[in-house]
């Protein structure tokens, strides 16, 4: 079983930055990719980045490209997300998982992931 709980959300203008942590414990965190997804109000969860779990292959959905990087830290067993030039669009609640699936590249599918956190919400204001 693998436990993960995030942090880091806010309230942040326009252009601003978050860096969103999540940390883990159970299961061997090393064994797992790993994914940010969010949930806007009224509209389906999506992936926002993903990290495979051997070599750290990473993918990002379009609207985040360029100003979001997801990474990982196995010794300390936690996934990050940095998120720069954040916009209005970019507020939603967000959420880390962890899939066994796939070990060599990044898992795009939310029916992969077998364990979910709780969310934190980032809000951007205009």
């Amino acid at each position: 079983q693998v436990r993960l709980v995030e942090s880091g959300g806010g309230l942040v203008q326009a252009g601003g930055s978050l860096r969103l942590s999540c940390a883990t414990s159970g299961r061997s965190f090393s064994t797992y990719a790993m994914g940010w997804f969010r949930q806007a109000p009224g509209k389906e969860r999506m992936l926002v980045a993903a990290i495979s779990w051997v070599d750290s292959v990473t993918h990002y959905a379009d609207s985040v490209k360029g100003r979001f990087t997801i990474s990982r830290d196995d010794a300390k067993s936690t996934l990050y997300l940095l998120m720069n030039n954040l916009k209005p669009e970019d507020t939603a609640a967000y959420y880390c998982a962890a899939s066994p699936a796939s070990p060599r590249s990044p898992v795009l599918e939310p029916t992969y992931y077998d364990h979910w956190g709780q969310g934190t919400q980032v809000t951007v204001s205009s």
